[in-house]
């Protein structure tokens, strides 16, 4: 994403509508029997609205809150995390979170193969955990290296 799109996903409706995608999939996919090749429509809608929503909505015009802190974290993490500017308790919190997401991919992915819709209530759950506990570890991040350089506390408006 290029600076405006940061910008704009920093939009805590954004951030908060983000979490929409992954129940979304799951609807789309486990009614796949009901809407037969309709189930495709419904897939690329979603995927449209996935890449969509980082650029719909405007740059807020306050950041001082989790949901833009949290895509302040998720910057500096993408861009930074191989330069040695993330403490390493980050790094070693997000490969954990990371893990644990990974471990809950294959019983979603069996939920929806299966039809198992109370697997699937409960593995979409746990990613929906994890990654709301990625985003809060995203928030620390960028608390912990917001003044290491200038371009960073710019991104925070109150």
């Amino acid at each position: 994403m290029d600076e405006s799109s940061w910008q704009r996903h920093s939009n805590p409706l954004s951030v908060y509508s983000r979490f929409s995608i992954l129940p979304l999939f799951t609807i789309a996919l486990a009614t796949r029997e009901l809407l037969g090749w309709w189930t495709l429509a419904a897939l690329m809608l979603v995927s449209l609205w996935t890449w969509l929503n980082p650029r719909l909505f405007a740059a807020p015009k306050t950041t001082n809150n989790w949901a833009s802190m949290g895509t302040f974290g998720e910057r500096v993490y993408l861009h930074y995390k191989n330069e040695g500017l993330i403490p390493e308790h980050h790094l070693r919190a997000c490969k954990k979170i990371v893990l644990l997401q990974i471990v809950g991919l294959p019983f979603w992915l069996y939920s929806l193969y299966a039809m198992d819709f109370s697997l699937m209530i409960l593995s979409t759950a746990w990613l929906m955990f994890t990654k709301t506990w990625f985003v809060d570890r995203m928030v620390w991040l960028y608390q912990d290296v917001k003044d290491l350089k200038p371009a960073f506390q710019s991104w925070l408006k109150s």
